[in-house]
């Protein structure tokens, strides 16, 4: 017996299989999926995007490359900058945030221990965790960020 291509053979007996599968996501999950009848896809090119410098921190500034005031209701992507000799003070977020290391090299402190990080790493940082940067080197450093879209505090930690 010579199947379709719609058809496989489970066990020898043969059965249909469908033109299309939906897989549902948990509840859990939903809120990160996007609506693709309200959203449009967008390409911002690098000449639209401004940075701004930050004001806790001296030598460092933040561009938002995708954001919500994008159409990105979920997750905000940023690109931020040391400047050589720059630190960026003992801090904690409300929300985690994920970074990958563009360029330079520099110190991330995560909950008391000191990273040397460099182009090509990544980072977790959870909510909540006290974390800091110092650029000791002559080069500028970057890194991208990826964090949930919404409000997130900035509570600077006294030593």
């Amino acid at each position: 017996m010579s199947a379709a291509a719609d058809d496989v053979s489970i066990d020898d007996r043969p059965c249909h299989r469908p033109a299309r599968a939906t897989v549902l996501a948990p509840a859990s999950l939903r809120r990160f999926m996007s609506d693709t009848e309200t959203q449009r896809p967008l390409v911002r090119h690098a000449t639209d995007i401004e940075a701004e410098s930050v004001d806790a921190a001296e030598g460092l500034s933040k561009a938002v490359l995708i954001g919500e005031e994008h159409g990105a209701p979920n997750l905000a992507i940023r690109r931020f900058t040391l400047a050589p000799g720059a630190e960026v003070p003992k801090h904690t977020n409300e929300i985690e945030h994920e970074q990958y290391v563009l360029a330079g090299e520099y110190v991330a402190g995560i909950e008391g221990e000191e990273h040397e990080v460099a182009a090509g790493d990544a980072l977790h940082i959870p909510a909540g965790a006290v974390h800091w940067y110092r650029n000791e080197s002559d080069v500028e450093g970057s890194f991208l960020c990826a964090a949930p879209t919404g409000d997130d505090s900035i509570d600077l930690v006294e030593e």
